[in-house]
C-alpha cells in the first residue's frame, strides 16, 4: 500500500488561514475542529484527492517542534508541491486573492507550467503541471 503523506501546518490565524486557502487555491474543508478559545484545534483541506491538515499555532508539545514562518524570521523551512491541470487559471485565482508570487509562472527544463507564492502568514506553495509519477 502507497503512503499517504500529508503535509501539516501551523497558522496564527487558522480560521482566516482556510478561508483564504479555499477562497485562494480551491481547497475545500474536509474535517474542521473548532478550539475552545476560537482558534483551530485540528484541520483537514483537501484538494484534487490530496490534502493538508492544519491548526492554530499554540505552545504545546507539537508547537515546540513547528513553528510559523512569522516565528522563524518569516521564512519556511518546508514547503508543499501540488500537481495540477491548470496552472494558469490556478494561478490567476491565487493572485486575485492576494497571494505573493514569489516565483512567476514558468515552463521548468523537467516539464510542465509552474509557480511559486506565499500565502498571508508566509508559508511557501509550489504549483505545477509536472507529475513525477508520469
Amino acid at each position: 500500500m502507497p503512503a499517504n503523506i500529508i503535509p501539516t501546518m501551523r497558522y496564527r490565524d487558522a480560521v482566516a488561514a482556510i478561508d483564504w486557502l479555499c477562497r485562494a487555491f480551491g481547497f475545500e474543508k474536509h474535517f474542521v475542529v473548532p478550539a475552545e478559545d476560537g482558534g483551530i484545534a485540528h484541520a483537514q483541506l483537501t484538494l484534487n484527492g490530496g490534502m493538508i491538515m492544519l491548526g492554530s499555532a499554540r505552545d504545546d508539545d507539537f508547537g515546540k517542534l513547528q513553528k510559523t514562518p512569522a516565528d522563524v524570521g518569516g521564512v519556511g523551512t518546508q514547503s508543499p508541491y501540488i500537481v495540477l491541470s491548470a496552472v494558469d487559471a490556478h494561478h490567476a485565482r491565487a493572485v486575485a486573492a492576494g497571494a505573493r508570487v514569489v516565483v512567476p509562472l514558468h515552463d521548468p527544463d523537467y516539464g510542465g507550467r509552474a509557480y511559486s507564492c506565499l500565502d498571508p502568514e508566509g508559508h511557501l506553495w509550489n504549483f505545477g503541471s509536472y507529475d513525477p509519477w508520469k
